[in-house]
């Protein structure tokens, strides 16, 4: 008999050590998820990121062919519902849950062209604003003041007027109503930076002001621009949204969350057809919500400030 209390013993007591380290694994497992974004990075995975990019395989049908006699069709979980139809359709009988993916590729496409553009075009003119100073600077700064106050809407409403409503349409207008912002800070960053004491030795060691501006200036100011892009994109986003739903940015029937939203307006008031609208409006106010939470994050781990509170 105490044979068998000397076996089990060790035995209960590991089993206790167990239990009391869950506790401590899960607590380590918050305490780390806190740190990082995750929550934000998995939900723009879900939303944004793999839908752009697996739309044609994953998407359970064709976002711009729709069935008359499955239109308005409400969510599967609704009296006459569907699971063909998982979120339903709207008034010509698309599939809601295709055009929302294959709308997020039109999104990430818009965002990406247009924020890298308008950050190169923005970082290179407010670097050289920034160290060249004088008449230099004051003429990219006056661009900038021209560029923030013109009325990005009737912008574009001019841009279609002249032309045709367009996925280039809405870059040209977003790069006109973007590059002054990286403009700005870039130049406040250089500032700053070309009055450092590298910066002087290289200008002694010979070194060309073109190689100063862009190895010795760009990374410093570097990480400033990763964070306004990163919080850029949900502005493109709603601004990419907006347009579309005034009909003058991206053209029917390419499946847009702007026009969607715009499709379903006409529904909301009735008890059919809500949902036309509210599925890309949620989904537009996910991605810009878990952009906004990254770029705060971004913000805080790459700015040394930051770190040292």
């Amino acid at each position: 008999m105490a044979a068998e209390n000397r076996v089990a013993t060790p035995t209960a007591v590991e089993a206790a050590a167990e239990a009391s380290a869950r506790p401590n694994l899960l607590s380590r497992f918050f305490a780390e998820a806190r740190r990082y974004p995750l929550f934000p990075i998995a939900l723009l995975l879900i939303v944004l990121v793999i839908p752009a990019i697996f739309s044609d395989i994953i998407a359970p049908h064709d976002p711009t062919t729709g069935s008359l006699s499955a239109r308005l069709q409400p969510p599967f979980w609704m009296e006459g519902g569907s699971s063909e139809y998982l979120l339903g359709t709207d008034r010509v009988g698309r599939d809601i849950l295709s055009r929302i993916m294959h709308g997020a590729r039109v999104s990430v496409t818009i965002a990406a062209v247009a924020i890298f553009i308008a950050g190169l075009l923005g970082t290179s003119l407010g670097i050289i604003a920034g160290y060249w100073g004088g008449w230099v600077d004051a003429l990219v700064m006056r661009l900038v003041d021209i560029s923030l106050s013109i009325p990005i809407i009737l912008l574009a409403l001019v841009i279609v007027a002249a032309t045709q409503p367009s996925i280039l349409n809405v870059i040209v207008v977003l790069v006109l109503l973007m590059w002054s912002r990286y403009a700005r800070l870039v130049r406040g960053e250089t500032l700053a930076v070309r009055v450092q004491d590298f910066i002087s030795r290289a200008q002694v060691a010979g070194s060309s002001h073109r190689r100063i501006m862009f190895r010795h200036v760009f990374p410093n100011v570097f990480n400033s621009v990763i964070v306004l892009a990163t919080l850029n994109v949900g502005f493109v986003i709603v601004l990419e949204a907006t347009l579309s739903f005034l009909a003058v940015g991206i053209p029917p029937p390419q499946p847009a969350w702007g026009l969607m939203v715009a499709d379903g307006r006409v529904l909301i008031a009735s008890a059919q057809g809500w949902w036309v609208s509210l599925f890309p409006g949620l989904a537009i106010m996910l991605v810009v919500l878990c952009m906004n939470l990254l770029g705060d994050w971004l913000r805080d781990r790459l700015d040394p400030k930051q770190r040292q509170v």
